[in-house]
């Protein structure tokens, strides 16, 4: 895959333009809504009714993976040093890409450098947000190692820095923060440099790299800081939580199950599923 940024995203446009042609890309068709609880702003989405079915997707755990080989229609190109960026196939964001290993790694291992090389060659001209969901229990959707990338950031995670400056906001939940800088994004050693900073992160949360399978875990990543939260559960009330629910992005499967989450607060949403401080 060609690294130029303005080249990604013409690849990326066009590629997203074949794939729906052909049928392969089936985006998800959503209608949102804004949702803040206190200071934390959120958009919760929802299947829209211009849905005449939802797009089966195969059951998670089972035999098939959809990485090994991957759909050629919805394939980019190489990232190195040993993955592939692929379209999400069932998006509900725009050009939302999924970075996955050639060769099979569990979701549930450790990130290496060559993970965040790969996450970085997107990243660093493009920004965007970066993220992870460390296992089943953090919302992954399939056991082979992928990392993900959208172009805009959902609200919380736009708003993060001014959130954790603030001495009246209480997440609830732990969490690591880490703040990067322009050095981290350095081509010849980003990816150590920010598998440095993940290392600290899990450190700092008492979670043993080593560990096999690691313990749940969120990840979310900026140009500007990187933010890991450990995870006790997958769902709140039915609704799957992954790492862009702390990214501000919540999605339920009707407008029905609005009503309850406006009532606990999203923030409750992510505090049930997260590790209580």
């Amino acid at each position: 895959m060609r690294a130029g940024a303005s080249d990604l995203t013409e690849a990326i446009a066009g590629r997203c333009q074949s794939a729906m042609a052909s049928g392969a890309l089936q985006p998800i068709a959503t209608e949102q809504i804004a949702l803040h609880d206190g200071p934390f702003p959120f958009v919760v989405k929802w299947i829209a009714h211009c849905n005449p079915a939802p797009p089966q997707k195969p059951a998670r755990g089972g035999a098939h993976n959809p990485f090994l080989p991957p759909e050629p229609a919805l394939t980019l190109g190489p990232l190195p040093p040993a993955h592939l960026a692929l379209l999400n196939k069932y998006p509900v964001m725009d050009h939302h890409l999924l970075i996955v290993t050639r060769q099979f790694e569990a979701q549930t291992d450790a990130l290496c450098a060559g993970d965040f090389a790969a996450l970085a060659a997107v990243m660093r001209d493009h920004g965007g947000l970066g993220f992870y969901n460390g296992g089943e229990v953090a919302g992954a959707s399939q056991p082979h190692k992928h990392l993900q990338w959208i172009p805009e950031a959902p609200p919380i995670a736009r708003a993060l820095p001014t959130l954790l400056a603030r001495s009246d906001v209480d997440f609830g939940f732990r969490h690591a923060f880490m703040p990067l800088d322009t050095r981290d994004w350095s081509a010849e050693d980003d990816g150590e440099a920010l598998a440095a900073h993940y290392r600290r992160a899990l450190a700092q949360l008492r979670i043993d790299p080593a560990q096999a399978p690691l313990a749940p875990y969120n990840l979310l990543l900026s140009r500007e800081w990187m933010w890991l939260i450990p995870r006790r559960a997958e769902r709140w009330s039915g609704m799957s939580i992954n790492a862009l629910g702390f990214a501000g992005s919540l999605f339920i499967r009707a407008r029905d199950d609005l009503p309850a989450l406006q009532t606990a607060g999203p923030l409750n949403a992510l505090r049930a599923v997260a590790v209580p401080t």
